[in-house]
């Protein structure tokens, strides 16, 4: 696949793509809720429109909307507990620049048809500010209560990500697994790019090479920077290798931010306790590895919310991605 642009640069796919994502350079976003629900599995999602207004308002780039069908006991976390495609349009509604992410729907439990209609949807109502991560799925007890073996979920995900990109063309042909058109019949509406952004996130169950030569980008877990940096090349240099143009990464990052902008990192799960000060410290050597983007999560967080949100946007933000290439 040659696509004609700088293997150094990425490509410019839609405006929520292009507002998040610049070589070199790392933004800043939120996981949705934006709230402190340490102390069971179910947020309350209380304020959090405002949270998200104010965090678009505050400068933070993105915010990012799990895939969580059900509510699982043995994984401890319910999401943000709304449908993500009814949930973004709600928010495409109410907010006007900050990209609108899905971190990660899981495409191995829905039909992609629906999932390429939902997500085109979401693009044009929102302004082309949609970027839709996908994943296979983690969560074995879910996958009965749809009726989908959980062993095949690496096939079912590439055939649901094919379908949907085909979706996007006029009047496609094409067959597999899920279904077959063949040029007789079009979907409606088409994203307003010609096509939603796509991030894998981790492996989805399958192999290095695959995921080179498809998606718009890789959503990975933190690790520690060394082993991080070693998986980032790795795949960049795979991308070049079928001469494809450069793609960004995403990490996610919990974080329980402190009042005071001294406090070293002290280990949480999948983050840290730390001041803002660390914060940056974090994010800098992020950026010299390769990451353009990391989702902040306050699940953990002890201070007050709205608080946190300034701390950051005041001293944080300011360090990172000042470079906004929206328009498409």
């Amino acid at each position: 696949m040659t696509t004609g642009v700088s293997q150094h640069d990425f490509e410019k796919l839609n405006r929520g793509y292009n507002h998040v994502f610049a070589v070199g350079e790392l933004s800043i976003g939120l996981v949705v809720p934006i709230e402190n629900y340490a102390s069971g599995p179910v947020p309350t999602m209380e304020r959090h429109i405002e949270r998200v207004q104010l965090a678009e308002r505050l400068g933070f780039r993105a915010v990012w909307i799990r895939d969580v069908p059900f509510n699982v006991p043995s994984f401890r976390d319910a999401g943000q507990t709304f449908d993500p495609f009814v949930y973004l349009g709600l928010l495409a509604a109410k907010t006007e620049s900050i990209t609108l992410g899905t971190a990660s729907i899981i495409l191995t439990l829905r039909h992609p048809a629906h999932v390429a209609k939902a997500a085109a949807t979401a693009d044009v109502l929102s302004g082309g500010r949609i970027i839709l991560g996908v994943a296979s799925g983690d969560r074995p007890d879910e996958f009965p209560a749809h009726n989908v073996p959980y062993d095949d979920r690496g096939q079912r995900f590439r055939d649901s990500f094919e379908y949907i990109r085909k979706m996007g063309d006029s009047w496609p042909r094409f067959e597999n697994a899920f279904g077959q058109t063949h040029g007789q019949m079009d979907m409606l509406t088409k994203p307003r790019e010609g096509q939603v952004p796509m991030l894998i996130t981790g492996g989805s169950q399958q192999n290095p090479d695959w995921l080179a030569d498809n998606g718009d980008g890789w959503m990975l877990y933190p690790r520690p920077a060394v082993q991080q940096a070693s998986v980032i090349q790795d795949w960049r240099e795979r991308i070049r290798s079928v001469g494809r143009a450069n793609q960004p990464i995403l990490e996610p990052l919990y974080i329980d931010l402190t009042e005071n902008p001294d406090t070293p990192a002290s280990p949480i799960h999948l983050g840290y306790r730390l001041g803002v000060k660390s914060l940056i410290e974090y994010l800098k050597v992020r950026r010299s590895i390769g990451v353009n983007h990391v989702a902040l999560n306050l699940r953990f967080n002890h201070t007050d919310i709205e608080g946190a949100l300034q701390r950051i946007a005041e001293s944080v933000l300011p360090e990172f991605s000042t470079v906004d290439t929206q328009e498409s």
